[in-house]
């Protein structure tokens, strides 16, 4: 979960980023999971896009991945009226611009790329200090954050249907 702070920040950064980039129609910044951290976005559903551009992630690293060619990094798309560039925004984040087809797609890229990488910094800063916070507002007797140990029951207090899982299982 991001900060009030913290989501007003990255919606600073989309504001200065459209103020460079003055054919930029809508900027957003969500989680790679589609959930909406910021958006400038007037006149588009952010929740939408939001889940359009989880989407289209997916797709585009499997891609990337399947040819070798690393992590992902960008993906830019082209429609008769403008450009949709989504560009990694740190470990967890994505930002996504809408842009006019006018606009000069190496300033959009230039732009991008540095506006997605200071989102990055912001939300990977925001993220690490919820990480570190958390284990020291554990109350007593929480449970542990140790993965949980898995026991396996003897043969003779396994029932038949746990016998039948585990034969079409094997």
């Amino acid at each position: 979960m991001v900060s009030e702070e913290d989501r007003q920040s990255v919606l600073d950064e989309l504001h200065r980023l459209r103020n460079r980039v003055p054919q930029l129609t809508g900027a957003l910044a969500a989680g790679v999971d589609g959930l909406v951290v910021a958006h400038d976005t007037p006149g588009v559903d952010p929740d939408g896009l939001s889940a359009l551009t989880a989407a289209a992630l997916g797709v585009a690293v499997r891609v990337a991945d399947a040819t070798g060619h690393g992590g992902f990094r960008e993906l830019l798309v082209r429609g008769e009226r403008g450009y949709i560039a989504t560009y990694a925004a740190g470990r967890t984040a994505v930002l996504t611009l809408l842009a006019q087809d006018r606009v000069n797609v190496g300033r959009l890229h230039l732009e991008g790329r540095r506006a997605g990488a200071r989102v990055g910094e912001l939300l990977d800063a925001a993220e690490a200090a919820a990480r570190a916070a958390r284990p020291a507002g554990r109350a007593l007797g929480a449970v542990s954050g140790a993965p949980p140990t898995r026991t396996r029951p003897t043969r003779t207090t396994r029932t038949a249907s746990a016998e039948a899982r585990t034969a079409t299982d094997s």
